[in-house]
């Protein structure tokens, strides 16, 4: 099957990407975005440039693929709150069209949802009522789209923001890889001591292709796929182990700073996903990557990189010479 991938360039795009060809499927990239860096060893991929916003690119899209799995968005929480025209014309529109165009040709499709669903912030009520909208569409309109849940995807490629990289939205493992790898204090919002699972960007895009050839069969669920871990923990733990990583790997130990939480987040939030229903994907929780597991490979791969995908703020790269 050719299958389309909105947002196919991105961090959890080209993971999905490339468990489409292991599967033995097609990708069809559909990004305003035309390039993205590839492994060598990479399959070329075709692209369709192209914007979510446009229904007329999107089926477009939906013409030339077996189906769809919609992923672009406008991310960030706190991000998006000082402007939340971006992240609703972006999100709810393109996940309209998104539907529209599925529906139109016929074709399985599954729509990427957000662990932290019911915080009050652009990002996630945007993404959630899509959600409502893929019920919507699957009762009234016959349509054959799967949702899947995901919390926080974390592994190598992911974009690091300033002041490491050129990432917009300030994610929690590049930002706690990073500053441990250089010395710096790890900030915290809230102290860490939030409950928010991390999922392996690989188990995501597990998760998202099962889903997908589940709809494709016919399967098509009353409920959402919740995408993560059996275990929940908090982001200071999460801190804790990169820290304990990286002194054992020879950086120095580096301290945990905290910080007021952030607009559009919740002290004392609970992010955390139902692991369970992963099975109605054909997906047996406990073969999820561990966190300690994925959190190594992902610090190996940042030390391996730096300079590369991502550096050191100038000060300290010119103390480390």
């Amino acid at each position: 099957m050719k299958i389309g991938v909105t947002g196919g360039n991105g961090f959890i795009g080209r993971y999905v990407c490339e468990e489409i060809e292991a599967r033995g499927h097609e990708a069809l990239v559909f990004d305003h975005h035309a390039h993205a860096r590839r492994r060598p060893e990479a399959p070329e991929r075709e692209v369709m440039l192209g914007d979510i916003r446009d229904a007329t690119a999107m089926v477009e899209l939906a013409a030339h693929c077996d189906g769809i799995i919609h992923l672009a968005a406008v991310l960030g929480t706190q991000e998006t709150i000082l402007n939340p025209r971006p992240a609703a014309e972006t999100n709810l529109v393109g996940g309209l069209n998104f539907l529209e165009a599925v529906t139109q040709y016929q074709l399985p499709g599954v729509y990427i949802g957000v662990g932290n669903h019911w915080m009050n912030n652009s990002y996630s009520i945007s993404k959630t009522a899509v959600e409502r909208f893929v019920s919507m569409f699957n009762a009234d309109r016959g349509s054959r789209v799967n949702v899947v849940r995901a919390v926080n995807a974390y592994g190598p490629r992911q974009l690091a923001a300033a002041p490491f990289g050129p990432g917009k939205v300030r994610k929690i493992t590049p930002a706690v890889v990073c500053r441990a790898l250089c010395g710096m204090p790890v900030e915290l919002y809230g102290g860490g001591h939030q409950v928010s699972d991390m999922v392996w960007v690989g188990d995501v895009a597990k998760a998202l292709v099962s889903a997908f050839e589940a709809a494709e069969a016919g399967t098509v669920l009353d409920h959402v796929v919740e995408c993560g871990p059996v275990s929940s923990t908090t982001i200071r733990h999460v801190a804790e182990i990169v820290i304990d990583q990286c002194e054992r790997k020879g950086y120095p130990r580096v301290e945990i700073v905290d910080l007021p939480m952030r607009p559009g987040e919740q002290a004392g939030a609970v992010v955390s996903a139902n692991a369970e229903t992963l099975r109605a994907v054909g997906i047996d929780p406990a073969d999820l990557v561990s966190l300690e597991t994925g959190l190594e490979r992902t610090v190996d791969w940042f030390i391996a990189t730096q300079g590369e995908h991502w550096t050191a703020p100038e000060p300290l790269a010119l103390a480390a010479r």
